[in-house]
């Protein structure tokens, strides 16, 4: 029987191991319908259709990969962090941000999820909050 420590580090995991195929609507089922997102040094959005949009626009601009790969969880399965590595590429200038020309980045990410099963099933994620050096990524790309 998987204890629901170990589900909730199985579903973090599949998280990251999803985003980086790029399968988006697999990606998204992982949350639940009310999901929040706190964007690293920004506001928060609220729901799947708010993620959805955040993704297309990320995926328009960006192509990122996790590596190195951490993560834990408390007993009871309702709280994880991971850190990572992000390993990218700015493909396309991005609303506020330094004009795009294909700069490569490498940065070190945490991550925080709060999780919740829905009605007797498996756990989603409820939130998630990144956090990562945005000053450092800036440099990185020649800002």
């Amino acid at each position: 029987m998987t204890t629901p420590r170990a589900a909730a580090i199985a579903l973090v995991t599949s998280y990251y191991t999803i985003f980086n195929r790029g399968d988006r609507e697999t990606f998204l089922a992982l949350l639940t319908t009310d999901v929040r997102h706190d964007i690293n040094q920004g506001g928060s959005e609220v729901g799947v259709p708010a993620f959805r949009a955040f993704l297309l626009r990320m995926d328009r601009s960006y192509r990122e990969q996790v590596v190195d790969l951490r993560v834990i969880a408390d007993d009871n399965g309702t709280h994880a962090a991971a850190e990572f590595t992000i390993v990218g590429s700015y493909l396309k200038t991005d609303e506020g941000l330094p004009p795009a020309t294909g700069q490569t980045y490498r940065l070190p990410v945490a991550a925080f999820f709060d999780l919740r099963r829905e009605e007797g099933g498996k756990p989603k994620v409820a939130r998630i909050t990144n956090h990562y050096n945005l000053a450092d990524w800036l440099k990185q790309v020649g800002a």
